[in-house]
């Protein structure tokens, strides 16, 4: 990093800071994007960790171990006592802060406080100094939604305690966006006493096992002229992969990705981040160009790999190396690995490719995926997709007051809920750069815009018309939560 230039440098801090708590190239792609920068106030309501101690297995009826979580509380907009509290979930990766997205308007705007539980495994919330395959089975989201009611329990009594009051229940609501968005719906879904309703920000609650959807979607965001231009790159690659692999995988600076599957995933998610993250021009105006010029095309995605998705987004190469994703160690590459499990044991969202028109390689299939698990965690790993769905209703979810936003060129939308129904309205922002989380993030969706200003959306009006729906059920809801003594109605 010392050899790079400070405002290369600034750059993938905001693309970091946006990330923190997401997967790149997908939200979620198995492969998480890490802050690895020093925090900045100004990308952050906070960053001052505070500690819980968490139970390791909320199942067993005689293992009472614990670990410790780490937490962060935002105060400044508290209209103490009585004010709201929103507890935005932390996902998939190092939780090193509250962001300041939109979150903090809606804080500021009702009076709230804002906590926020970072994921057990992740960041520095490990029960354990290995992650070897057996010391992951507590990692799941039924465990994790454990720990966000006992925390919300604690942290109540808590406050009550300092205000030297018993039973008090302040209306709390909460947050998430991706992976935690899904949590977040999940939330409401099993513990509705303990929330008056949820913000589901691009949460894919359906468990997919062949995300052919993905794809698909890609191609329909790129539009007919990128997605071309992305398909005939793809069968190019393919064929320089059989007579040329050592040479091609250096062009794109990712010699170390000895398996083929590894390579070729590696430079789909290039592809996949500019449309799930608002910046489809940075990819599709030059291949466009390069295309109509007669250029090397291969050349000009090696390109916009190694400046922009390496460079820029400050993507790590290893993130897609199997070698990788087998290290134990606890430390913060340790994110790809605890992802990766419970894509292989839970969620899957495999993002194959489809049999016709793939943006992506066909190699990218099935096999790949399921022979990643069983190498990276053993033999009997597999993707319990059927029994998420079955536990948590996947689009088909029976909750209530769980509002569901989703921005239209997001490749992710296809896993969440995208239809109105009782008591559970969703939204679609559509616009040329609306992708994942618009609603908390504005556009681009990284790197980071402070408050999630939505200036540079392509249509700002389509965000700020959901967000003012959103903030109409956040107020409804939180209105009929206040007093009742629990947090639902």
């Amino acid at each position: 990093m010392g050899m790079m230039r400070l405002s290369k440098c600034l750059v993938s801090l905001l693309f970091l800071v946006a990330l923190s708590g997401f997967t790149h190239g997908f939200v979620m792609s198995p492969r998480t994007l890490l802050n690895r920068f020093s925090q900045n106030s100004n990308y952050y309501l906070t960053t001052e960790e505070h500690w819980f101690d968490q139970t390791l297995d909320h199942y067993s009826p005689y293992d009472h171990r614990q670990f410790k979580q780490r937490y962060y509380e935002f105060l400044d907009y508290f209209q103490v006592p009585d004010g709201p509290i929103f507890l935005k979930i932390c996902g998939e990766s190092s939780c090193n802060g509250i962001n300041n997205d939109y979150l903090g308007v809606l804080a500021k705007k009702f009076g709230a406080a804002v906590v926020s539980l970072e994921h057990r495994y992740y960041g520095k919330s490990s029960p354990f100094k290995s992650h070897t395959t057996e010391n992951l089975k507590y990692l799941s989201s039924k465990q994790a939604l454990f720990d966000l009611a006992v925390f919300r329990q604690w942290y109540q009594e808590s406050l009550n305690l300092k205000r030297n009051k018993t039973g008090a229940e302040n209306s709390w609501f909460v947050f998430g966006i991706s992976y935690s968005g899904a949590l977040s719906a999940w939330f409401r879904l099993k513990f509705p006493h303990l929330t008056c309703g949820s913000l589901a920000s691009s949460g894919v609650v359906l468990a997919v096992y062949n995300y052919t959807d993905f794809d698909k979607q890609v191609g329909e965001s790129a539009g007919p002229e990128c997605k071309a231009v992305l398909q005939e790159i793809t069968e190019l690659v393919d064929q320089s992969l059989e007579s040329n692999r050592k040479e091609l995988k250096k062009q794109f600076g990712a010699a170390e990705l000895e398996i083929d599957g590894d390579f070729l995933y590696f430079l789909a998610d290039a592809a996949v981040i500019a449309f799930q993250y608002g910046n489809p021009d940075a990819l599709c105006t030059p291949l466009v160009e390069a295309k109509k010029a007669g250029e090397d095309l291969v050349a000009v995605y090696a390109k916009y790999v190694k400046d922009f998705y390496i460079g820029t987004f400050g993507v790590s190469v290893e993130t897609y190396n199997q070698n990788h994703l087998k290290n134990t160690a606890v430390n913060e590459g340790s994110s790809d690995r605890l992802w990766w499990f419970q894509v292989c044991t839970e969620v899957a969202y495999f993002q194959v490719a489809p049999s016709n028109d793939s943006v992506r390689s066909s190699k990218i299939n099935t096999k790949y995926h399921l022979d990643l698990c069983k190498n990276v965690f053993g033999e009997d790993i597999y993707p319990e997709v059927d029994m998420t769905n079955i536990y948590y209703g996947g689009t088909k979810i029976a909750g209530s007051k769980i509002v569901f936003t989703n921005g239209s060129q997001d490749p992710w939308r296809h896993a969440s809920k995208q239809t109105s129904s009782p008591d559970m309205p969703s939204y679609i922002i559509t616009c040329h750069n609306c992708g994942h989380g618009t609603d908390m993030r504005g556009c681009p969706q990284s790197p980071l815009s402070i408050e999630g200003n939505a200036e540079n959306c392509s249509a700002p009006d389509a965000v700020n018309k959901v967000r003012q729906k959103m903030i109409e059920h956040i107020d409804l809801w939180l209105s009929e939560c206040k007093g009742t003594g629990w947090s639902s109605m």
